[in-house]
């Protein structure tokens, strides 16, 4: 027992002794690794601090925190431009390089995971110029799936049966993918794709653009970075600033895309189905453009042009040029091609109108009272102007006696100088300037066009007489769309508008744009005498072809011959309206140079216009006012067309038999005033953009509209 005792006390004392010994030797162990890190973070400390941290938190050393440019709306909310959230991948060769074994796992998941050459990472980390990079651009613009899916194969999972499922070498790899990180960004996007591509506009590299509502609003589209700020503070621990973005404000605009897409459809059912005709240059038409808007408040509801493009492909020409044809062209014809497929054709290119001024010198001359509605005058055919002979349209027919109502319903030519001799030069240049021909309108879109007009000095007989028929003088679609709608709403000149309200980033309403009234052009009184006048030419004039059964409407066409005379070349129109006594709607068609033999037909403007009006009527709660028992029977080439209300053509279409002519062939006819700066296009916007007459220097008296 004792023996055994004395063994117990002996072992305890041999064990004490070892751990003591393995304890000094710990602690001693202890002792030079501290004096060792002291060591080392004394000599290198901030050196390796910051390389920790920069492979976690790179991305925060000064980082710019995008802002999103507001969103383009039509009326109802639905969105025609927006910017989404995507991601530049950004390289740290500095991180990269700053462990071999970094290398090749990084070079692999960016490749595997978002095809990024193993190359170009190889080139980065190795130039001189670029292996000390902490920041380099790897690739634009990926989405936020492609950055998640990144994330999710280079990191460890927090789920630990997750993480247990993976292999060493899997682990490594992860562990070892190092430098990459995700600068957030925002891509312009367009919903629609072409729908009013050319009022909508795009925008280019870094949220600038020249084109459309994008370029006339851009600073309001437009917002303020922020910045993330990231240092270190003096225990070498990470610090943040952080500045919020302030995003672009919103355009609410007064275009409305279920009008527009009826717009859209029938310009492109029209230059298909006249494709094949004898000009082999364009398919329907050299050009098309159809505007519709209330004349109530200048609101714009639809505007487009034919062969649109893509926004969100805006450079692609495949659609127009064959590839051999684009492949052929230098810089300055591409840039020609892209500017032809970008402007807008409503507000940019100016014309002869023909015709469709005609209310417009009636109702100058019967406000000015130079006439009154009394008055008769006689078409015997054309009238001797100085030392030249001017035809009216039904050559060598005539008209007879007609009264002012006849004058427009008949669309004489005739009686349209009578009436400009009584008005005289001073009157006629007086009310072209009052309703805003030869200078903008201020619509909200830059590049608008002013049209050329004979001065003072530069008109004559000639010239006054045929500038009453809308010959001799250019203007825009959108000038004729705001003169005619002062015409028939009572006189009152709308200033025309595509952006009805402004919101901030959460959703304000910080500016909302009604009627802007520029100027009284006419009293209520001849308002009434025009609208009266242009429901006779549709009821039994050269407007009966846009009408549509069991609405009353007012209308007038236009057929004018283009320069050089005599090359049978013509621009045929029709601007209407709707109901006739309180109009709520007016769309206005140009057919420029239709792809047929005989051009000179209106017709081809009122199918447009007619198959148009007949689908926004209802949707626009516009309600039949007159008993009929007509149906509605389109142009023969729009059977089959899908129509909003779904029904389609009777069995009898409007064919292009009725033909329509209302202008006249003339040779001597002078040409219109030339200017080599309408070619120029003015890229104003809301900043720069002079809107009246006042602004612009412009009073009553001065009627010389040339710039």
């Amino acid at each position: 027992m004792n023996k055994q005792e004395s063994k117990k006390r002996k072992m305890t004392g041999t064990m004490k002794k070892k751990l003591a010994g393995l304890f000094v030797l710990i602690l001693l162990a202890l002792v030079f690794l501290v004096i060792g890190i002291t060591i080392i973070n004394a000599k290198s400390g901030d050196k390796y601090t910051k390389q920790v941290l920069a492979q976690s938190q790179q991305q925060y050393d000064s980082t710019t925190i995008p802002y999103k440019r507001g969103d383009i709306l039509d009326r109802s909310g639905n969105i025609l431009a927006t910017s989404i959230k995507v991601y530049n991948v950004i390289l740290d060769c500095q991180v990269v390089n700053s462990n071999e074994d970094y290398k090749e796992p990084t070079k692999q998941a960016l490749s595997e995971y978002l095809g990024i050459d193993g190359d170009t990472v190889e080139e980065l980390l190795t130039s001189e110029e670029t292996k000390e990079s902490p920041y380099q651009i790897l690739k634009k613009q990926i989405s936020m799936d492609e950055k998640k899916n990144f994330e999710k194969m280079t990191e460890i999972p927090a789920d630990e049966e997750e993480a247990k499922a993976l292999s060493k070498e899997e682990i490594s790899r992860r562990n070892n993918t190092q430098g990459v990180w995700f600068e957030e960004d925002y891509k312009r996007t367009y919903p629609l794709n072409e729908l009013a591509c050319n009022v909508i506009g795009f925008t280019y590299s870094g949220n600038t653009a020249d084109w459309g509502l994008e370029g006339y609003y851009n600073s309001t589209l437009n917002g303020t970075d922020g910045r993330k700020i990231g240092y270190f503070n003096d225990d070498a621990s990470l610090e943040q600033n952080i500045i919020d973005p302030v995003n672009g404000n919103s355009l609410v605009t007064t275009l409305d895309v279920n009008i527009q897409s009826v717009v859209d459809k029938y310009i492109e059912a029209f230059m298909e189905n006249l494709k094949d005709g004898p000009n082999t240059d364009y398919r329907g038409a050299k050009n098309i453009g159809v505007i519709v808007a209330n004349p109530q408040n200048g609101e714009i509801l639809a505007m487009g042009s034919n062969d649109p493009y893509d926004l969100n492909k805006p450079r692609d020409l495949t659609a127009r040029y064959s590839d051999d044809e684009i492949k052929a062209m230098n810089d300055d014809q591409t840039k020609d091609a892209l500017y032809k497929m970008w402007r807008n054709y409503c507000i940019t290119d100016a014309y002869e109108p023909g015709s469709v001024v005609k209310p417009i010198t009636v109702a100058s001359a019967l406000e000015s009272g130079s006439i009154t509605e009394e008055d008769t005058f006689v078409c015997d055919g054309g009238e001797q102007v100085a030392d030249r002979y001017i035809n009216c349209a039904v050559y060598p027919d005539t008209h007879g006696t007609e009264t002012v109502g006849e004058a427009i319903q008949n669309s004489c030519n005739d009686a349209l100088m009578a009436i400009g001799r009584k008005m005289g030069r001073e009157t006629m240049l007086s009310y072209q300037d009052k309703f805003n021909f030869g200078t903008r309108t201020g619509i909200d879109l830059p590049g608008e066009g002013t049209g050329i007009l004979f001065s003072l000095d530069n008109m004559f007989d000639t010239e006054l007489a045929t500038t009453t028929f809308g010959q001799g003088f250019t203007c825009t679609m959108i000038q004729e769309i705001a003169a005619i709608s002062a015409c028939i709403n009572g006189g009152t000149y709308y200033q025309p508008h595509l952006v009805k309200e402004i919101r901030d980033q959460d959703s304000n309403t910080i500016k909302s744009i009604s009627g802007n009234v520029l100027k009284e052009v006419i009293s209520q009184e001849v308002s009434a005498d025009i609208r009266k006048y242009m429901g006779m030419s549709i009821e039994n004039g050269t407007s009966q072809t846009a009408k549509i059964p069991g609405y009353s409407m007012g209308g007038k066409t236009g057929t004018a011959e283009k320069v050089p005379r005599g090359n049978h070349k013509y621009l045929v129109s029709f601007v209407g309206f709707a109901p006739l006594d309180n109009p709520q709607v007016v769309i206005y068609v140009v057919v420029d140079e239709p792809n047929v033999e005989e051009q000179a037909s209106s017709t081809y403007a009122q199918y447009i216009a007619q198959a148009v009006l007949s689908e926004i009527f209802p949707y626009l709660n516009i309600y039949p006012d007159q008993e009929t028992d007509q149906k509605l029977q389109l142009w023969d080439e729009f059977t089959g067309t899908t129509r909003m209300d779904e029904s389609v053509n009777g069995e009898d279409g409007n064919g292009p038999s009725g033909v329509v002519i209302d202008g006249t062939e003339n040779p001597d006819m002078p040409e219109p005033p030339q200017d080599d700066a309408e070619e120029e296009l003015d890229h104003n916007d809301a900043q720069s953009d002079g809107i009246t007459n006042e602004d612009a220097g412009f009073d009553d008296e001065d009627y010389n509209g040339e710039e």
